[in-house]
């Protein structure tokens, strides 16, 4: 299948945005928002857009920090999630409006979102939150709960978990199924043994930092989230 892409630059208060938008051909099937892990949208992102375009759906990859506003040290990842991962509030907000943006761009409102490590973080607030979407698909995302988690959450939620993250432990894990139990949930959860964090990033090779990657996560990850992209979006 032929993909096209090209880069939405859109405003929220004031500040500008830089998504990537990757097209199918034809008709697709919906809109897939991919929000990205701590150190900002990048070719990794972009990447998974392309593929699932290339699975019949369009694709945007969005942008929390601002257009330029990337890390590249683990310092200077820190520094771009913090103010988000502390303001949930104001992360949200940019959520649904790059939401939006996607739905206009690509001409339908039938949408779900995927996000890794920090995406994944932010697509389970979205859920939480109950955005306009069908479901949300976190790889490896952090769990830690907003104060703001719907009495019912309305899309459906798959969490893809390495069971040695580090930065999502058994008891996060525990939390995060309370939590979607008592929201009333339609909610799945698949942890991969001996997997760490950033399990889908063939870059990720840090052990003592707890991001590796591992090709069978990968694959059984996105194969697990293409399914369930069928499912919600049809």
């Amino acid at each position: 299948m032929t993909v096209t892409t090209r880069t939405v630059d859109y405003q929220q208060d004031g500040q500008t945005y830089e998504g990537f938008l990757a097209m199918p051909e034809g008709t697709p099937k919906g809109v897939v928002v991919v929000a990205h892990a701590w150190g900002g949208q990048s070719e990794f992102e972009q990447g998974k857009a392309e593929l699932l375009a290339e699975w019949g759906y369009a694709a945007f990859a969005m942008d929390v920090y601002g257009k330029g506003q990337r890390g590249e040290t683990n310092e200077e990842c820190e520094a771009l999630m913090t103010p988000l991962a502390s303001n949930r509030p104001e992360l949200q907000s940019r959520l649904a409006h790059a939401l939006g943006v996607a739905k206009t761009e690509a001409g339908t409102d039938n949408a779900a979102a995927i996000g890794f490590c920090f995406g994944g973080l932010s697509v389970l607030d979205m859920a939480r939150t109950n955005m306009a979407l069908k479901g949300v698909v976190s790889f490896h995302g952090l769990f830690g709960a907003p104060e703001n988690t719907a009495e019912k959450i309305e899309p459906k939620v798959l969490a893809l978990h390495g069971w040695e993250d580090p930065m999502a432990t058994p008891d996060d894990v525990m939390d995060f199924s309370k939590e979607m139990t008592k929201a009333s949930a339609d909610w799945q959860l698949h942890a991969y043994g001996d997997t760490m964090h950033a399990f889908t990033n063939p870059g990720a090779n840090n052990p003592d930092f707890g991001t590796v990657y591992d090709a069978g996560a990968d694959r059984r990850s996105f194969a697990a989230c293409k399914d369930f992209l069928a499912e919600v979006l049809g």
